[in-house]
């Protein structure tokens, strides 16, 4: 969703416009990559999870995927905070620093990178949650 988020509101006349993209700010596009590689991860890895659920003996594979989990697990909290906090400024802005709250103006472009920001929050919780079944049913075994 936040990939394809962008708005553009007309200043005086049609031919001066103001624009707003994801990829103006590259703390929203390391958000974009930091998900789409734990997607894609997560996508790879689900083969390799169902065959340690039908092979219960399989204990390398097992840590290997919880330790990888929680390197994704890493990476998408950093994507996904260092997103909250550009969300924030968006939103509040920051009269020390002059940056003003631009939220007012970009409805659209707002309400799309807040989405995209509980979605990969939901996502986190998710993977704290895998992660802890994985390590408790390995730690059963």
């Amino acid at each position: 969703m936040m990939a394809t988020t962008n708005e553009t509101l007309p200043f005086f006349t049609q031919f001066i416009r103001f624009r707003a993209e994801y990829n103006d700010l590259p703390t929203f596009t390391f958000f974009v990559v930091a998900n789409a590689a734990v997607s894609a991860y997560f996508l790879l890895s689900l083969p390799l999870s169902i065959f340690n659920i039908l092979r219960s003996s399989a204990k390398n594979s097992r840590i290997i995927l919880i330790i990888i989990d929680t390197g994704m697990l890493a990476l998408l909290t950093a994507g996904s905070s260092a997103g909250a906090a550009i969300v924030y400024l968006a939103h509040r802005g920051n009269t020390k620093a002059n940056w003003l709250a631009i939220c007012q103006q970009f409805n659209s472009f707002c309400e799309r990178i807040s989405g995209s920001l509980i979605g990969s929050y939901v996502g986190v919780t998710v993977f704290i949650v895998l992660i802890l079944l994985s390590a408790s049913a390995l730690a059963r075994r």
